[in-house]
Parts: structure tokens; sequence; C-alpha cells
């Protein structure tokens, strides 16, 4: 498992929309990303904090079946 470093919640959505997720919309302080794929929809919430805690970025990770290596690599 590599090591996930704190990041904001605007770096995490780029990071995602460089993936290829798009933003599908936002409430408040937490926009929903969603990712349209042969397999189906993935999706996920990024709430837009200042730092994100490294579980809940793992948690978003999870969510949108992303890997970290790939998250890392395009942040």
């Amino acid at each position: 498992m590599h090591k996930l470093r704190i990041v904001s919640g605007l770096e995490a959505i780029r990071a995602l929309e460089n993936l290829g997720f798009r933003k599908v919309r936002q409430r408040r302080s937490h926009v929903v990303l969603r990712k349209d794929t042969v397999e189906g929809s993935m999706g996920c919430t990024v709430p837009l904090h200042k730092e994100l805690k490294i579980g809940t970025l793992r948690g978003i990770l999870r969510q949108a079946k992303v890997d970290p290596v790939d998250f890392l690599l395009h942040l």
C-alpha cells in the first residue's frame, strides 16, 4: 500500500477529473463526481476542506474505485 499524502479537497477533485471524473453537482462544501464506464457508473463525494485526512482520502478513492498509485500520479 502506497503512502498517501495530505491534499486539499480542490487538489483531490483536480486529480480525479484528470482520471476521467466530472462534477455532477455541489451542495455547500461537498462536490459529487461521477465517471461512466463499461462496467457502470462510479461516483464519489469530495468535501472542499483545506486538508483531507488520509482516512477520508482513502475512503474517497475506495468509493471511486481508484488505485492510490494512479491518484498520486495525477496530482
